[in-house]
């Protein structure tokens, strides 16, 4: 079965930066476009990044433009986010997903 199982996050001042990271099974990797998703408390979930199937389109939520990088490694079956000059507004729950599938995602809390 699908299975998405990220990782990387943590506990940062204000301007660190974090790297996540999404492993993958249970699809076939290439076929798929990935998109980081992420929850903040009280509000609902929301799609920051994705990635095509090759890497060549990717989008991003205006939010974390400049910031964010979203990659993947096809050999890995892993999808990456590189997230500098954090914010205490980026503090959330990150996912990785496609289609219905999500991961338990990864705690990102950025201090101020």
């Amino acid at each position: 079965q699908v299975q998405l199982v990220e990782s990387g996050g943590g506990l940062v001042q204000r301007g660190g930066s974090l790297r996540l990271s999404c492993a993958t099974s249970g699809f076939t990797f290439d076929n798929y476009a990935l998109t980081w998703y992420r929850q903040a408390p009280g509000k609902e979930s929301e799609p920051i990044a994705t990635i095509s199937q090759t890497g060549a389109i990717i989008n991003y939520v205006d939010s974390v433009k400049g910031r964010f990088t979203i990659s993947r490694d096809n050999a890995r079956k892993t999808v990456y986010l590189q997230m500098n000059a954090l914010k205490p507004e980026d503090t959330a729950v990150y996912y990785c997903g496609l289609m219905n599938y999500r991961g338990q995602g990864t705690q990102v809390t950025v201090s101020s």
